[in-house]
């Protein structure tokens, strides 16, 4: 048997190996984001295992950020880094063990489907072709990376538009969000689509698929190369702290805003849900109207989508307003979610092979449009 060997020094990838020294009990530890505790996201290259029964354990699973999101949890694996797959995964409330047998000699592992900032920049070739697409750089990150808009409209339709905004991957780790994303932009700009041809008559879209890249080269979870959670920093960003919001907010200041969606990952619920704004000081019957048109076109849209389980309520008026979408709805009174999707799997409609996944992330992000056109119509 070749000697085994573990390796995380590429983009995203983050692991800490503890003992290689036999395969029945390879010993992991989580490694952390950088200047920051957060510790949940995993990915990296084991090599020399084909065909050995292998055991991997991360020891420091029950210590993470999420404990809870271990339980039911399956692990992804791949060969190619294009298909991935779950596997056999246990936790014992401590320690998360993964029992497989490799049938390739490199064989990756990833807490999610990553995203790769590869990826990110071919989605920018792609849809920067199109005629609708405006890209802008709203600034760069602390090291050096574009925070990039696409501003997309349709110039030959005459009238005052609404402005949509959707933003993803504030949390690096939840690569479902750029998934998403990628669903969402495939579809609008798809010129032979009804919906997308009817919205760009009377919207127009701000998108920022990436918010986070810094954090999301270094292999972190929820902070930027500072070690800051962006989506807690939108009632006071700086270009210090938290450069990524300082730069989409100013330009959410300058063109303005109608409808917000902000894209993330939840490592514990197995559903998709949205979060609104219900605990803001500005919260109104017209936002609750708006929000229950919304969900019920989504529902309609689509089957991964439902609105029985999430988060608990805050109280009346007593909404965060550091976060992304409380400050962006209070401050435009306009309607505004977060798009929660799972690491695990929906089960309302479970895929045992796959779980939740990217394409599955795709076709959620391609349905919102009919929700968003639910309420830009009128």
């Amino acid at each position: 048997m070749t000697q085994l060997h573990i390796s995380s020094q590429f983009d995203a990838g983050a692991i800490t190996v503890v003992s290689l020294a036999d395969p029945q009990d390879i010993q992991l530890q989580i490694r952390p984001d950088n200047a920051s505790a957060f510790a949940q996201w995993f990915y990296f290259c084991l090599q020399g295992a084909a065909d050995v029964p292998v055991v991997l354990r991360f020891l420091n699973a029950g210590q993470s950020a999420y404990p809870p999101g271990w339980d039911g949890y399956q692990m992804l694996a791949s060969t190619d880094r294009r298909r991935w797959f779950r596997v056999p995964t246990s936790y014992d409330g401590q320690v998360m063990t993964v029992r497989t047998t490799p049938t390739a000699n490199r064989i990756y592992f990833a807490y999610f489907e990553p995203y790769s900032y590869e990826r990110h920049l071919d989605l920018l070739g792609t849809v920067s072709v199109s005629d609708l697409v405006d890209v802008q750089h709203l600034g760069a990150t602390h090291e050096g990376r574009d925070i990039t808009l696409l501003h997309i409209r349709d110039v030959a339709a005459t009238g005052p538009k609404k402005k949509v905004w959707l933003i993803a991957r504030q949390h690096p780790g939840e690569t479902m969000a750029e998934w998403f994303a990628e669903g969402f932009l495939q579809r609008l700009l798809d010129r032979d689509d009804p919906v997308s041809r009817t919205l760009l008559q009377h919207c127009e879209f701000f998108v920022v698929p990436h918010m986070n890249p810094d954090g999301a080269a270094r292999g972190n979870l929820r902070t930027n190369a500072v070690g800051t959670n962006l989506n807690r920093e939108w009632l006071a960003p700086s270009t210090e702290k938290s450069p990524e919001v300082f730069y989409v907010r100013q330009k959410m200041q300058q063109v303005g805003l109608d409808l917000f969606l902000d894209a993330h990952g939840d490592e514990n619920l197995p559903y998709n849900f949205v979060v609104g704004t219900e605990a803001t000081p500005g919260y109104s019957p017209r936002i609750e109207a708006l929000q229950d048109s919304f969900k019920a076109a989504w529902l309609a849209a689509s089957p991964d989508f439902q609105t029985t389980i999430g988060y608990p309520r805050a109280a009346p008026g007593q909404a965060n307003l550091s976060l992304a979408t409380n400050w962006v709805g209070q401050t435009f009174s306009c309607l505004a979610f977060t798009i929660e999707m799972p690491f695990k799997d929906n089960a309302n409609l479970p895929d045992a092979r796959n779980g939740w996944s990217g394409a599955r992330s795709k076709k959620l992000g391609a349905s919102v449009l009919s929700a968003v056109l639910a309420v830009t119509s009128a």
